[in-house]
């Protein structure tokens, strides 16, 4: 046999056996198969998605919107480094898709990073299936975004409903009197203050205790014990409705007067969401704070330095799905 053909044997035995079990390669080594549906609308870049996905690894299931709230992207024609995006122009609505990807190939481009859990040589496997497309329709004048926008708050609005009725339940089984505000959050008046009022804007000055409902605490200014992550215990000033702690909290302290002790009960969507706070609070748990109001003050510069001390410790979320033009 000719060398050549040797060759071309050699290199046909190595295509065959790596498409042997159905998964085909982008261009940055993502390993890929495409369960197609019978029918659906097709792809393309620049339409948005929504989607349902999970992340498995070693085995464990890491990451999962199934039973929560759905994922929504943009189609792109190159797609993100080692990502599923990139399959995404060759998918219609009802398809699934399988990637596996590769520790080596995505700390490859440090700008998307790796996960905390993966090691060097190791993979993860995603499944995702295509639930919804939006396009921009030129009858109509709609824009894709609005009509993903319009979906993405339904949903929302759905999943919170969920935890509210979840939190209620907690409360009722355990005998705790609190009053739904705003379908937002519980809030349990444990000692009614006559001090100033935190109305939108102030800074205002707390103590408080974090905890899972229903678990244990995570975090407090009053008690290191309560603490995962052990600091000092100083009081925590953020800006009433505005800025500088979780949603529920920012719009919860508005109902508080100085001196005001209550417990605040927070379902996920108004405090870290699906995103949680690692290693503390995982995605989608709901939370409860025990709350006492301190203080009252208006904006200035001595404000302006408590504000910078307090910083990042009960953190602000990212936000999640979309943004509306």
């Amino acid at each position: 046999m000719k060398k050549t053909n040797i060759l071309f044997f050699i290199i046909s035995i190595a295509f065959f056996a790596s498409c042997s079990d159905g998964f085909k390669k982008t261009k940055t080594g993502l390993k890929y198969k495409i369960i197609a549906s019978e029918a659906g609308e097709k792809l393309n870049p620049g339409d948005l998605i929504k989607f349902q996905y999970k992340v498995i690894y070693n085995d464990s299931v890491v990451q999962t919107t199934y039973g929560t709230l759905p994922a929504f992207d943009m189609v792109n024609a190159n797609g993100r480094h080692h990502d599923f995006s990139e399959v995404l122009p060759l998918l219609k609505v009802g398809d699934s898709l399988v990637t596996i990807q590769l520790y080596d190939s995505l700390a490859s481009n440090p700008a998307y990073g790796v996960p905390r859990y993966l090691k060097k040589g190791q993979t993860q496997q995603s499944t995702l299936k295509i639930v919804a497309v939006y396009k921009d329709d030129a009858a109509t004048g709609k824009a894709a975004r609005d009509a993903a926008f319009s979906d993405y708050e339904k949903e929302v609005m759905a999943y919170k409903a969920k935890e509210m009725a979840s939190i209620e339940k907690y409360l009722t089984q355990n005998n705790i009197k609190a009053d739904k505000v705003n379908d937002n959050f519980y809030l349990e008046i444990i000692a009614e203050g006559n001090g100033a009022k935190a109305d939108s804007g102030k800074v205002v000055g707390i103590n408080y205790s974090g905890a899972v409902i229903g678990g244990r605490f995570f975090d407090s200014n009053v008690d290191q014990a309560k603490q995962v992550a052990k600091h000092d215990l100083e009081t925590f000033y953020f800006t009433a409705k505005e800025t500088g702690a979780i949603q529920g909290l920012l719009e919860a302290i508005t109902y508080f007067k100085v001196g005001t002790k209550a417990n605040v009960y927070i379902p996920s969507l108004m405090a870290y969401g699906p995103q949680g706070t690692a290693p503390v609070v995982k995605p989608y748990q709901n939370l409860m704070f025990e709350i006492e109001l301190l203080s009252v003050k208006d904006k200035t510069e001595e404000t302006e330095d408590l504000l910078k001390k307090s910083r990042g410790k009960i953190k602000p979320r990212k936000g999640v799905g979309i943004k509306k033009k």
